[in-house]
């Protein structure tokens, strides 16, 4: 099961498991729709991967199966 990461490790922007703007890299790397498309051309800056639009968890499967908590941040941020 995706963690479903809570924010972007770029700018964390909040980004709750039923986001649209939620991108990952199989690493489930997470960054939001902006920075992934216009500061990372939709290339994860830890393992080269692409980017694609995470799966959105139903809201009714949220309760049962909740996103992560645990928040990651790039220290110096992200460079495109």
């Amino acid at each position: 099961m995706l963690e479903l990461r809570p924010g972007c490790e770029c700018c964390d922007r909040d980004l709750p498991g039923d986001s649209a703007d939620a991108h990952i890299c199989s690493f489930e790397c997470t960054f939001c729709s902006d920075c992934a498309e216009q500061v990372l051309h939709g290339r994860c800056p830890n393992c080269g991967g692409e980017l694609v639009p995470r799966p959105r968890r139903p809201l009714e499967k949220l309760a049962a199966n909740p996103a992560s908590t645990q928040r990651v941040l790039k220290a110096a941020g992200c460079q495109g």
